[in-house]
């Protein structure tokens, strides 16, 4: 019975979402490493695959130590644990921080791809941002897709999706505006086109005119 009691207690430990000790550390980096190995699917971050592998195992082999010692532990063990933590996060940190890097550079450059991937990577703080995000959509939003932040963003707010509808109304109406006046501007250059033709068939038969009828003048002096 104490036998199958510790194998439920077990399974159970292994079920739970993190290890409970050191939680405050270790959840953090529990919950993102996911969204870190995630960054392997980005072209940017392709040269960090290796070390997003190595980082995911190693996160998985602390993982199961940290439900071990729910079952049970010394200071010893529980030291080295929190030790394995401490390495990891500044892992965590590091991709953290490029995430938030590529996003600067995402808005710096326009980059309406790496803009997208960055808000919807998991490791950027977007409420923080949401404002700053929102404002970008609006002034790319012909390169962007909504799916995910930004799509949030406007399922939940009335007015932005109102704004969203407006803005593509007004995007319609001036690509419908500048297809009028590429239009009237290549009827105004063939009227023109046209006239200017007219003008030197005009001329021509003019300067035609004149030199028959200087022909004739000299001819009658002859006679």
């Amino acid at each position: 019975m104490r036998k199958l009691f510790t194998i439920l207690l077990f399974t159970t430990l292994l079920l739970a979402q993190n290890p409970i000790v050191f939680a405050a550390l270790g959840d953090v980096i529990y919950n993102n490493v996911n969204k870190i190995e995630k960054l392997k699917n980005i072209d940017e971050f392709k040269m960090y695959d290796a070390k997003i592998d190595q980082y995911v195992r190693e996160v998985e082999a602390t993982k199961k130590e940290g439900f071990q010692l729910e079952y049970g532990s010394t200071p010893k063990t529980r030291k080295a644990y929190l030790n394995k933590l401490r390495k990891l996060v500044k892992t965590n940190d590091f991709f953290v921080y490029s995430v938030e890097s590529s996003y600067e550079r995402a808005k710096k450059e326009a980059n309406t791809r790496l803009f997208s991937e960055m808000i919807n990577s998991g490791l950027l703080d977007t409420n923080e941002r949401k404002k700053e995000i929102i404002s970008f959509y609006f002034a790319h939003q012909e390169d962007m897709n909504t799916t995910g932040v930004i799509q949030s963003y406007l399922d939940q707010d009335a007015k932005l999706r109102a704004r969203k509808e407006a803005q593509q109304k007004r995007y319609r109406s001036k690509k419908e505006r500048e297809a009028q006046r590429i239009k009237e501007l290549r009827e105004r250059d063939r009227r023109e086109k046209e006239k200017l033709e007219k003008k030197l068939q005009q001329e021509l038969h003019k300067k035609k005119l004149e030199i028959r009828q200087y022909q004739k003048k000299e001819l009658s002096k002859t006679i």
